[in-house]
Parts: structure tokens; C-alpha cells; sequence
């Protein structure tokens, strides 16, 4: 005969479960909605700033659909791990280069805006430049490792 708290364990367990996944599901479309808006904003704003200059237009076009690419890519690890409940290391990997590089050109951006007037400024851009830099080709090591870990061995 089943036991009582047994049944209760395994409907709470159920029920639990059950949030989890609507949790995935509704963090999964905020992405891909964040995502969407931004995608339409980043044309607004590339529109509307285009009268002062292509080049920053261009820069802060640039900007959002790069944060457009980490949501999306977080948007479709959300969607793989609803499809199979695991969730792999490649997809953070790739948003963490995207991320760097997203950083690197808005780091370029003001620079480029600002002009930096003293030389601790242009310091503080070298080394955040450089840093992103290095993070970047650490962030491609791991993922070169990783593939050739996961590939299968023949």
C-alpha cells in the first residue's frame, strides 16, 4: 500500500517542478521580449542620432545589437534546457566573448566621444581595453578546450 507522505512527497515535488519549468518559461520570453525591444530601440535611437554623426550613430547601433546577441543567446540556452534539463558551459562561454567585445567597442565609443582629456583616462581605457582583451582570448581558450573535450573520441 502507497504511504500517505509518500504521495504528498512526490505531489510536491511535482508541483515544484511544475514552477520551475513556468519559472524557465517566463525568464526565456523576458529575454527574447527584452531582446525585441532594444532590437527596435537601437534603430530609433541610430535614426534619431544619425543627424550628429554616422560613426557614433553606427557605435551605439552596434552596442545594442550586440546586447541583442547575449539575450538571444540566453533566450536559446533557456530553450535548450527545457528541451533536454541540462544546461552546458559553450552558450555562457559565447556570451562572455560577446560580452567583452561589446564592452571593448563601448569603451572605443567614449573614448572616441570624450576625448580623453588627462592621461589617468587614457590609463583606465588601456587597461580596461587590455583586460577585456585578455578575458576574450581566455573566454576563446575555454571554448576551443571544451569543444575538443565534449567531441567524441574516436
Amino acid at each position: 500500500m502507497n504511504n500517505p507522505s509518500d504521495q504528498s512527497s512526490r505531489f510536491s515535488i511535482r508541483w515544484m517542478e511544475s514552477l520551475e519549468r513556468w519559472g524557465y518559461i517566463t525568464a526565456g520570453l523576458s529575454f527574447l521580449f527584452l531582446g525585441m525591444v532594444i532590437f527596435a530601440y537601437g534603430w530609433y535611437a541610430f535614426y534619431e542620432t544619425l543627424g550628429a554623426g554616422v560613426l557614433n550613430a553606427s557605435l551605439m547601433l552596434m552596442n545594442d545589437l550586440l546586447l541583442v546577441i547575449i539575450l538571444l543567446e540566453l533566450f536559446r540556452t533557456v530553450l535548450n534546457y527545457l528541451k533536454t534539463h541540462t544546461i552546458t558551459l559553450e552558450p555562457f562561454l559565447y556570451v562572455g566573448i560577446v560580452a567583452a567585445i561589446r564592452r571593448i567597442l563601448t569603451t572605443g565609443a567614449q573614448e572616441q566621444v570624450l576625448q580623453m582629456s588627462s592621461d589617468q583616462q587614457f590609463n583606465r581605457y588601456l587597461w580596461d581595453v587590455g583586460l577585456n582583451g585578455l578575458l576574450i582570448i581566455v573566454l576563446v581558450l575555454a571554448l576551443v578546450f571544451y569543444k575538443k573535450e565534449m567531441s567524441p573520441k574516436s
